[in-house]
């Protein structure tokens, strides 16, 4: 099993910066993709970025340029470093992980942390 806990979420002003924090425990031997994805009110939830083991990114056009995905390894530590917000990047931000087993893709997913930007 895997967990992952997020922080770091909050209340900003447009332009402003937030980092989010994942922390990973559990079995993380077996992931092989780490990301983030948000969920705005009324809306689906959305990829934000993701960063595979080899360091491969990809991110959401509408965050190029401004979010960083990093990963500590030895603290098992997953950020999001957010710049520039805008209104429009309010939402509830989570944590994944993910583990592929015998062809089989395993999600998991912390508890996420509201993130709003005021204009």
């Amino acid at each position: 099993q895997v967990q992952l806990v997020e922080s770091g979420g909050g209340l900003v002003q447009a332009g402003g910066s937030l980092r989010l924090s994942c922390v990973v425990s559990g079995s993380t031997f077996s992931l092989s993709v780490m990301g983030w994805y948000r969920q705005a009110p009324g809306k689906q939830r959305e990829l934000v970025v993701i960063v595979t083991n080899g360091g491969t990114t990809n991110y959401a056009d509408s965050v190029k340029g401004r979010f960083t995905i990093s990963r500590d390894n030895a603290k098992n530590t997953v950020y999001l470093q957010m710049n520039n917000l805008k209104p429009e990047d309010t939402a509830v931000y989570y944590c994944n992980a993910k583990a592929y087993v015998l062809g089989k893709e395993y999600n998991y997913w912390g508890q996420g942390t509201q993130v709003t930007v005021s204009s």
